[in-house]
This record gives structure tokens, sequence and C-alpha cells, in this order.
């Protein structure tokens, strides 16, 4: 009987041994099952699997519509260390997680509700780092979903950028743009370009940008120029940093971008346009017009530049294609633009194109040594034509001047004036050369101080319809002002009067250009 008994226990035992090696094998199944079904990713050695995948990976979500395989495939999917994948897996369980996804999931149930978005839509989360947007589509039932961000973080979000997708045209039913991305972007225009160029005609994109100003809403909807504003509305967000929330839901009609090409000046002005309305708003906030001719105008002028209410500090300006200063009457660099714009003037953290237009030559040697600027060694007129330019050297300047001493030189059809130091010149279409140079889409300021060719020049602007290309304004209006050298006694460079120039100034702020007094 023992015999027996010493004879079965082996095979007993090698039956226990496998019945642990069978319990053993279907843990590490379930696991790897979990891996690369739930959290999505590839199989490390942190996950004890015992393979991993090929290094070109092709992500197929089965559900989405039609072809049963998502249409964005990620290549090239980098293997991580057991550390990558456990910081990459934190974030999925913070409060900050939980919360944005539970936002994001919210508003995507809004949006098929109101059927902008359907469970079979090709989706795209453009600028999304952590992708939450793409886990709320997915958990929503969205499966055909991804993200792009500078810095990829897979299988929910690969490498990619705004202004330059990794997609093809027409490739999205959805395309959804989160936090304020669009507003943080350094190339806005090219952002929504590239929206509208991935997203299929009759698609829908939505954008959560800032709830701003009627200035800011204006020129978002200009760089959507294609697309047909569905509906807009304020909620509330997730986080302090970004409290309030305006939610733009668009359609894009056609196939390709109507009208102007982004890089293409606008062609409407052949006539003369009108100013929208949201400009003449900003009008009624800036700083009142002094009413009554200064006795003392170089005091006056000058410290009424502390008063100036800036566009900027009325405005946002961020979804503006390009930003343009144009210092028409520039003289030397340190006359305005290095003294005044690029030191004072608040420009919201936005890089600005400098054009300084200067007739007189003294000074066109000075701009050939500074960068960033571009000079137009001509005089803006009405037209283009050879004229005179005189320069008037002033007896009563005061030592110290910033102009050096030389005096201010004005412009008059050649061989008309005959005093002082003059010299022939060539004259442009000023207007004109506005027109080809900057579109609606830029954000445009203009100083000018042309020793009394204003009064030609602005009619012109009018005239041309080129005003409306114009954001903002710096004029010094030349008049026969009290002389500061003799009480008493005006002078008599000009001959316009203050009263004339207080119209000028009425004139442009009833058409709706926000225009500064300026010294």
């Amino acid at each position: 009987m023992l015999y027996h008994i010493a004879k079965r226990k082996p095979g007993f035992l090698r039956n226990i041994f496998g019945r642990v090696l069978l319990f053993g094998v279907l843990i590490i199944i379930v696991r790897f099952a979990y891996v690369v079904t739930v959290t999505g990713e590839s199989c490390d050695i942190g996950d004890f699997c015992f393979f991993s995948f090929s290094d070109n990976l092709n992500l197929v979500i089965p559900g989405s519509g039609g072809s049963g395989t998502s249409a964005v495939t990620a290549n090239n999917v980098v293997r991580s260390t057991p550390s990558e994948v456990h910081s990459r897996r934190d974030p999925y369980t913070t409060k900050e997680w939980i919360s944005a996804v539970r936002f994001y999931s919210s508003v995507f149930q809004d949006l098929i509700s109101e059927g902008y978005l359907s469970p079979h839509a090709k989706s795209l989360c453009v600028e999304t780092p952590n992708g939450q947007d793409v886990f709320a589509l997915k958990e929503i039932g969205v499966d055909d979903a991804i993200g792009i961000s500078k810095k990829q973080s897979k299988p929910l979000v690969i490498k990619g950028e705004g202004h330059m997708m990794p997609f093809g045209d027409n490739t999205f039913d959805f395309v959804f743009v989160g936090g304020g991305a669009l507003d943080r972007s350094l190339k806005p225009a090219d952002f929504a370009s590239e929206i509208i160029r991935t997203l299929k005609p009759e698609g829908f994109a939505v954008v959560h940008a800032k709830a701003k100003d009627t200035y800011s809403f204006n020129s978002f909807l200009d760089l959507f120029d294609s697309c047909k504003l569905v509906k807009f509305h304020d909620i509330d967000g997730f986080n302090s940093s970004m409290p309030h929330i305006r939610e733009y839901v668009l359609k894009k009609e056609v196939e390709t971008i109507l009208g102007r090409g982004l890089d293409e000046p606008d062609g409407i002005f052949d006539k003369k346009c009108t100013v929208p309305g949201h400009k003449h708003e900003l009008v009624r906030d800036a700083e009142p017009l002094i009413p009554e001719e200064p006795l003392k105008p170089w005091i006056t002028l000058k410290r009424n530049i502390a008063n100036i209410k800036y566009m900027t500090s009325l405005a946002d300006i961020s979804f503006k294609r390009r930003y343009v200063y144009v210092d028409v009457g520039a003289r030397s660099y340190g006359s305005s633009i290095g003294s005044w714009f690029r030191k004072q003037y608040p420009k919201q953290n936005k890089t600005f194109e400098v054009y300084a237009i200067e007739a007189d030559r003294a000074f066109h040697e000075e701009y050939k040594r500074k960068k960033g600027i571009k000079l137009l060694p001509y005089a803006a007129w009405v037209r283009n034509e050879t004229l005179s330019f005189e320069i008037n050297h002033d007896p009563h300047k005061e030592p110290g001047d910033k102009s050096g001493g030389r005096g201010m030189g004005r412009i008059q059809p050649a061989n008309s004036l005959t005093g002082g130091e003059v010299n022939r010149i060539q004259g442009f279409d000023f207007a004109e050369w506005l027109k080809n140079t900057v579109t609606q889409k830029d954000f445009v300021v203009m100083k000018m101080d042309v020793e009394g060719t204003e009064f030609d020049l602005i009619p012109r602007l009018f005239e041309t319809g080129a005003i409306c290309l114009i954001d903002e304004i710096f004029l010094e209006c030349h008049y026969n002002r009290w002389q500061r050298c003799c009480p008493g006694q005006r002078s008599s460079k000009y001959d316009k009067t203050y009263r004339q120039c207080l119209d000028l100034f009425n004139s442009l702020r009833e058409s709706g250009v926000l225009v500064h007094q300026w010294w």
C-alpha cells in the first residue's frame, strides 16, 4: 500500500504544479489585455509583459464611420522606459485630469445633442498636451479621435502643431481647439487656415477662447472667412487659468477658401469703405479731444499724451494675422520709433513690423544700421510724382532739440518752393501702397507727422478706402499756432487754423477711426 501511495505522489504534485502554472499564465494574459485595451499603451517591462509591439504601430480603432478602421495612423511609436510609463500615467488619476475630462465630456455631450458632433465623426483635438479632451471624446463613444501637440503623449496625442498639422486636406468631420490655444498662438491666421484645410466640407470646428471684447470677436471671425458662425456662447471654465470661456461653433461651408487668400491684399477698396461698428465703439471710449486752442501748444499737446487711451488698452488684438507700425514722417530713429513706439506703446507681447517713411536724406543712413525696420526713403503723397522737398531751418530751435537742430521738411509739387534748402525727391501714392501692403486681417498702427500734408493724405485715404485698413492713428496736425519764441505771434509757416485741425480729428472719429492728437 505504501508503494502505491509513493507511486501516486509525483503525479499528484505534477497536477498541482500544472494548475498553478496555468493560473499564473492566466494572470499574465489578463494583465496584458488590461495594458493594451484599457490604458492603450504598448507592453513594457514595467507591465511585466514578455513581448512588445514593433516600433511601427498602427492604432486601429474600430467603430469609425463606414471603413471599420480609424482615419488616423500613428507611426513610429517610441518604446517607453518603466519610469516614463509611470510618469505618463500619473496625470490620469489627478483631480485636474478628472475635472478636465468631466468638463470636456459635458461639452461634447451638449454638442452631440445639438447635432454638431456625431459618435462616428473622425475627430481631432488641437494643441492638447495631455489629451483630456481626446480621452473625453472616447469616453462618450467618439472612438475615432486623436490629438496633436508639440510634445506627443501617445496613444492619445501625437506630434503636431496648430499652425502646421500633419494631416491631409478634408480629413476630419470635427475639429476641437480647447484651452485658449488659438489665443496663445503666435500664428493665429496659419492656425485657423490649418483648421479649415483639414476640416471636411460641412464639418464643424469648435473653438474655446477667452471671453473678450467686440473687436476681438470680429477679428476672430475674420480668421475663419470660409466658415459660417453657427453659434457662440459663454460658459464657465474648469480651472483658474481660464475661468470664462467663449465657445464658437463654426461650419465649413465649401471645400476651398472663399474670396481672398490670406496673403493677398484686400481688393474691396476700389470705393469708399465703411468702418465697422465695433471700431465705432472703441472711438466712444477714447480720450476727449482738446476743444479749445491751447495758448501753449508745445506744453498742452505734449502733456495730452499721458491721457491717451491706446487701442490695445481697450481691446484684445490676439486674433490678427500681422502687427504693423507705419511711421509717416519718421525723421530720426529716436524721434518716435525708438523713443516712443518701441519703449512705450502697449503691444500685448506682439512683435510688430516697422515701416519708416522719411523723405529727408539726412536720416537715411541711420536706418541702415537699425534691425527690424523697413525704410521707405520717399515722400508720402497722393500720387507718384517728383516733388520739391524744402528744409526750413528754425532760427528759434532750442539747444538739445531731439532733431539735432535740423528743421522740419515739407513737400510740394516740383518747383513750387523757393526758400530754404530745396531738394528734388520722389513722392509715392501712400494710400495705394498701404492697400498693397496690409489687409483688414492685420493690426495697423500709424503715426503721421508730415508738416501740413495731412490735409492732403487723410482725404486720399478716405477716397481710396484705405482708411479702413488703419486701426489707430497718432496724428500731429499743423496749424498757425502760437509761437514759443514770440508771445502774441502765430507761425506763418502753415495756413490752417486750430479749428480746421479739430474738424479733421472729428471727421476721423465720426467715421469710426481711433485717432489721437499727437505732438
